[in-house]
């Protein structure tokens, strides 16, 4: 009689799958920013570049059943990982280059790309591989390992950046070195989960989605046929508003200049700020956003995690008005991102909330795509609101941004039992 094989514990690869997630996006989204800053370019380009490359996660959801169709997540997940590695290698390289700006803008959107799809694939093995009651259990945990790799970029690899900076007295050797480890990590990844990852019974091509009688634009259109659609668009698009408008500058401001109106910190301390107790803090919203959802049920929840999420913009307000000290910056970071934690665990869970049933995986994609959309058209233009309004009006802009997202939460079709 043939012995079954156990499938590995969700605990053995969890975490590594969102960790490996969330470092791609971070690194093309938020390290890439300060990078071409310690390169001199201005603030004008970086944001509506980077806002730019954003566009893969945007329009994921055009390719998401070529996803859901063709192979299998996990084999999405191993060969993307794989292409992740040699993405950043050329990154590293690229920046030797004496045109290195549109070489490597070239590289990162190409990575872009690649990252798009592997979340495609990493949502739709998490969904396939674990049970309802185990996705509900560990999306605070996905969460989590997401964040983590979101402190591990803008954290760890800026204050490795940083040191190199001093050390080297060679700000594009530094670079290439950070971006290069980043690499290794990449392949040591893909290594591991080709390894741990199941083969769940369930991950096999979705050929209800290619038949005749199910055309492919069906998976997407069966996504605008949700109920009160008009109302879940405007949610995933306006939550996040206030944000799209701090989450390229925010980093941007802690290194410019005090004559720019920026905070004048150096590169690695800007990483032991985002990578000490804001990692802390990040935890544990993250962590407590889950344990509250799941004791109290989502619709009483997103609105006070919302509120956690947003306010908090108010202490960049603050700092651009009085240049506090670094122990201050400190505290007022770890609370930012302790709101943070809260916020986005809530935003998550209702995204898998409404993208259950048939073509989960591509109506995940779409949801997560127009989500990169809110955040890409403005921030696409922060760069350049700030140079006109400077940085203390402009964080009192993207303050007020923050309401209609808060606003939106009234309109979306939430059941009292969410959990």
């Amino acid at each position: 009689m043939k012995k079954e094989i156990k499938s590995p514990s969700p605990w053995t690869y969890i975490s590594t799958l969102y960790f490996a997630q969330g470092v791609p996006n971070t690194i093309v989204t938020a390290v890439a920013p300060l990078l071409y800053k310690r390169l001199a370019i201005s603030n004008e380009q970086i944001t509506f570049w980077i806002s730019f490359l954003r566009l893969p996660w945007v329009l994921k959801m055009f390719w998401a059943p070529f996803i859901d169709t063709n192979s299998t997540k996990r084999t999405w997940i191993l060969t993307t990982q794989f292409a992740m590695f040699a993405c950043l290698a050329l990154a590293a390289l690229s920046l030797q280059l004496p045109n290195f700006f549109p070489i490597s803008l070239a590289i990162f959107a190409i990575a872009a790309f690649v990252s798009a799809t592997c979340d495609i694939a990493t949502d739709g093995f998490y969904m396939l591989a674990l049970s309802n009651e185990q996705q509900a259990f560990f999306v605070g945990f996905r969460s989590l390992f997401f964040r983590f790799a979101v402190l591990f970029g803008s954290g760890f690899l800026l204050f490795l950046a940083g040191t190199l900076e001093k050390s080297l007295n060679n700000i594009q050797g530094a670079w290439t070195i950070t971006l290069g480890f980043a690499a290794i990590l990449f392949i040591l990844l893909s290594i591991y989960h080709r390894l741990i990852l199941p083969k769940p019974p369930s991950d096999i091509p979705n050929t209800s989605a290619t038949n005749e009688t199910v055309p492919f634009w069906t998976v997407i259109k069966s996504y605008f046929q949700k109920e009160k659609i008009g109302a879940i668009l405007a949610f995933i698009l306006l939550y996040r508003l206030g944000e799209a408008m701090f989450v390229t500058l925010a980093p941007l401001f802690l290194v410019d200049t005090i004559e720019a109106g920026g905070l004048g910190l150096s590169t690695d301390t800007v990483g032991i700020v985002n990578g000490t107790f804001g990692v802390i803090s990040l935890i544990v919203g993250g962590i407590l956003g889950g344990i509250t959802i799941t004791r109290y049920g989502l619709k009483k929840c997103l609105l006070p995690m919302a509120l956690a999420m947003n306010l908090p913009n108010l202490f960049y307000v603050y700092m651009a008005y009085t240049k506090p000290p670094l122990a201050l910056i400190y505290l007022l970071v770890s609370l930012e991102q302790f709101g943070y934690g809260l916020g986005f665990t809530g935003f998550t869970v209702y995204l898998l909330y409404i993208c259950q049933g048939q073509y989960k995986t591509s109506h995940y994609a779409i949801s997560t795509g127009f989500m990169a959309l809110g955040l890409l058209l403005p921030g696409a233009i922060s760069g350049a609101i700030q140079k006109q309004m400077g940085y203390p009006l402009f964080f009192i802009f993207g303050l007020l941004l923050t309401l209609p997202g808060i606003i939106s939460i009234f309109f979306i079709p939430l059941e009292d039992n969410v959990k």
